[in-house]
C-alpha cells in the first residue's frame, strides 16, 4: 500500500515537471532537444503511474462505504481518471510520433502550446482536487 507521503512527493514531481515543461517548451527550439524530451516523457509516464496508483488504492474504501455521497466521489474521481488518461493519449498520439525516438512532434507550435498547457492545467486541477478532497476523505474512512 502506498503512503500519503508518497503520493504527495509523485504530486510534488508531477507539478515541478509541469512548470519546467511549461518554462521549456515556450522556446520552440527547445521542444526538438533529447533533453526536453526525456522530461516530456517522464512527465507521461509519471502522470499514468500517479493515476493508476490512485485508482488501485484509494477507490475500494470509497466504494464501500454505506454513504451515496462518498460513493459519489469515488465515481467522480474514477471517471476524472479515466478522462484524464484518454487525454493523455490522444495527446501522445497527436504530438508524441514514437515512444521509442523519444521525439515531439511539432508542426505548428502554438497549437503545441495550447495543448500542452490545457494538459498541464487539467493534470494539476486534478492533483489539488485530490490533496484537497481525496486523500483527507480516504484518510477519514481509514481511520474512523
Amino acid at each position: 500500500m502506498i503512503t500519503y507521503d508518497e503520493l504527495n512527493q509523485q504530486n510534488h514531481r508531477i507539478t515541478e515537471l509541469s512548470n519546467i515543461l511549461r518554462y521549456l517548451l515556450k522556446e520552440r527550439s527547445m521542444c526538438d532537444t533529447g533533453s526536453c524530451c526525456d522530461l516530456f516523457y517522464q512527465y507521461v509516464d509519471l502522470v499514468k503511474e500517479h493515476i493508476d496508483t490512485v485508482d488501485k488504492e484509494m477507490y475500494s474504501d470509497l466504494l464501500k462505504s454505506p454513504d451515496e455521497r462518498i460513493n459519489n466521489i469515488a465515481r467522480n474521481f474514477m471517471s476524472g481518471s479515466v478522462e484524464i488518461k484518454k487525454i493523455l493519449n490522444n495527446f501522445s498520439k497527436k504530438w508524441c510520433p514514437s515512444r521509442d525516438k523519444k521525439s515531439l512532434k511539432i508542426k505548428e507550435h502554438e497549437r503545441f502550446l495550447d495543448d500542452t498547457n490545457e494538459l498541464f492545467d487539467i493534470v494539476l486541477q486534478r492533483i489539488l482536487d485530490e490533496t484537497e478532497h481525496l486523500y483527507p476523505l480516504v484518510r477519514s474512512l481509514r481511520v474512523a
